[in-house]
């Protein structure tokens, strides 16, 4: 009996082995032939076509320009549908292709007339950029867009921009009739036709025309030039990479760029409902209750990892996701200049922009060059938001919107000129380094959902009245002794803005404190017991990048072993006064913040403040990225 029952796990074990299938694609291949190695496929979509649950797709050396569109997932995380670049290549999937016959027209301003029929049934030169929450700033936006040797132009409005020249770097102009679409480009001092010059022609490059498509992996490519469409969070959201209302992706290792809108999106479905609802949180809410009507819940939507990722230059977001982003984890990417040109405006730009983040870890990443870095708007409950990287976004590193918690906010280093705009309640901020202003503003306005538990499900609406935060163990820097005067105000329209926690000594609603380290300035929560502050004590924070590693240079000096600090636990923090629920792990276990940054343990009877155990009292120098380098003291 024992040697049949081995003999039978064997069987499985080579049934498994023998059915999974490894397609090849290579640019010297063809569609025609089987995918094996020494015969491989041309297109991965091809590939795509064939795979079964359990496959693998490894594509070979070059540039691929296709739109990849999954027929097909895997069935469970052990037997998912990857696709993969093969070790060592580098592998570029793009959505332009390359024009040339370029005719001079003048100076460094040169054309090209392309038929119409090359674009098939989508064309970008005539695509708007338009949607809920956008702001166009008076003009027309196009998805198209034109890359001199990879970089892309700026487009202009009107013929006559590109004929004088005027702005300050290269533009483009297009112009679309029922039988062409005619190109103007400044090549400034250029020949194009000598260079490699490409043009959008795909909306996206990896993304499923249906949802359901679970349990895909996508590793180690380079992907770039999508005319991508606005995503706002009452459409359907497509990125130059997207899920599109699924579970269990795997999206790692990838150098994503150059999306007209959004590089990664794990969004929701798109229905008659899209692109209505602007201005209307009525309509979000509506949004909501649709999706749950659509199979919004914890067993058939999110669970997606997106790690390890350079995400840039993406004029909305680097990473957006809409419902579909619960109870998935975004870490150790690099995300930067995403919102850099600031052609168009609206409410949905950010490094990393969520709605309805349950559940969700967002950790280790390096978000930086932004407007915005982080953004967690509506229904963030759950949330840990630990370990990141967030500096020289010129808006705020986190801005946490109508959110009732309870989520978590620790060990992050917000080293922008303005660490976080607070319009929620609910959050607990522990052990951060803060060295920006915090904007306190609430909306009255709006009611928006909270939820039970570790779930989809609404459990009521509720105004965002503000207060109900924790702040315990944080370091907040000032900028000298002269900063902003306390306001008294109760009106929540007023935005009040400082260093430290002084800007909710006016608000209704008390915080819970403790534990924390004021330099500089900065000023303390009126209320606080025991705060530390060092009004006359400067660090001299100051932040250098060496190749891929970013140091950071302060001196916290010795006074901080004064602090007044406990162990920041599930107990400590209690639970969320507007949901009701704790401060847990998600499998609703208690949590104890017990390592720092570098993940370090903590004192379990006084942890030091801040985002660093024993720094040390001298000048510091800290690799502080990639987090798993040696940090230097």
């Amino acid at each position: 009996m024992r040697t049949t029952l081995i003999q039978f796990i064997g069987a499985i074990a080579l049934a498994t082995t023998v059915y999974a299938t490894d397609f090849h694609v290579a640019l010297n291949g063809n569609d025609a032939q089987p995918g094996t190695q020494a015969a491989p496929l041309r297109t991965i979509q091809r590939a795509a076509t064939l795979a079964q649950p359990g496959d693998v797709i490894t594509v070979h050396e070059g540039v691929y320009r296709e739109r990849i569109n999954p027929p097909r997932g895997g069935e469970s995380d052990a037997k998912r549908i990857l696709y993969q670049a093969a070790p060592g290549e580098k592998v570029e999937l793009k959505g332009s292709e390359v024009v040339k016959n370029w005719e001079k027209v003048q100076d460094d301003v040169w054309k090209v007339i392309i038929p119409n029929a090359f674009f098939s049934s989508f064309n970008p030169y005539r695509d708007l950029i338009q949607g809920d929450w956008f702001a166009a700033k008076g003009r027309l936006h196009h998805m198209g867009a034109v890359y001199l040797n990879g970089e892309w132009l700026a487009e202009t409005t009107r013929l006559d921009n590109v004929l004088s020249k005027t702005g300050k770097e290269p533009s483009w102009f297009g112009q679309v009739d029922k039988e062409n679409t005619t190109i103007w480009a400044q090549f400034r001092g250029v020949n194009p036709n000598e260079q490699t010059v490409e043009i959008n022609v795909r909306r996206t490059v990896f993304y499923p025309d249906k949802p359901g498509r679970n349990y895909i992996t996508v590793r180690g490519f380079t992907m770039c030039h999508a005319a991508t469409p606005w995503a706002p969070p009452t459409a359907e959201q497509i990125g130059l990479i997207g899920t599109h209302w699924s579970k269990g992706w795997i999206i790692e290792n990838n150098t994503i760029s150059h999306s007209a809108c959004v590089g990664i999106t794990l969004g929701k479905y798109g229905d008659e409902f899209d692109n209505k609802s602007a201005n209307s949180a009525e309509g979000y809410v509506k949004t909501v209750e649709r999706a749950l009507q659509n199979g919004w819940n914890k067993e058939t939507i999110g669970h997606h990892i997106v790690r390890n990722n350079t995400i840039s230059h993406c004029e909305q977001a680097g990473i957006v996701g809409s419902l579909g982003a619960i109870f998935s984890q975004i870490t150790g990417n690099h995300i930067h200049s995403t919102w850099t040109r600031r052609q168009f405006d609206g409410a949905e730009q950010a490094g990393i922009k969520i709605h309805a983040s349950i559940d969700m870890l967002i950790k280790n990443n390096r978000v930086h060059g932004n407007g915005r870095g982080i953004w967690m708007d509506w229904m963030a409950q759950g949330t840990r938001i630990t370990g990141n990287l967030c500096y020289d976004n010129s808006q705020e590193d986190l801005y946490v919107e109508v959110n009732h918690g309870p989520f978590l906010v620790d060990n992050n280093l917000f080293l922008s000129s303005r660490s976080v705009w607070d319009m929620s309640e609910g959050g607990a901020f522990v052990h951060n380094l803060m060295l920006g202003r915090i904007d306190n503003w609430y909306d009255m306005s709006r009611f928006t959902p909270y939820l039970k538990a570790h779930s989809t499900a609404i459990a009521g609406l509720s105004m965002t009245k503000g207060g109900d935060n924790r702040y315990f163990n944080n370091i907040f820097v000032g900028q000298g002794a002269t900063g902003q005067a306390p306001v008294k105000t109760t009106d929540p329209r007023k935005s009040i803005t400082g260093f430290g926690l002084w800007v909710y000594d006016a608000r209704n609603s008390s915080l819970q404190t403790g534990g924390n380290v004021y330099y500089n300035g900065a000023r303390p929560y009126a209320k606080e017991a025991a705060p530390l502050t060092l009004g006359d004590v400067d660090p001299k924070p100051t932040i250098t990048e060496e190749d891929s590693r970013v140091h950071l240079h302060l001196t916290l000096g010795q006074a901080m072993e004064k602090t007044s600090t406990a162990l920041v636990t599930t107990e400590l923090l209690g639970k969320a006064k507007v949901s009701d629920c704790a401060y847990e792990n998600p499998d609703g276990l208690p949590l104890k913040i017990n390592t720092d940054y570098f993940g370090k343990k903590r004192s379990e009877t006084k942890p030091s403040a801040g985002p660093f155990e024993n720094p040390g009292k001298d000048v510091l120098d800290l690799v502080i990225f990639p987090i798993g380098d040696k940090a230097r003291n």
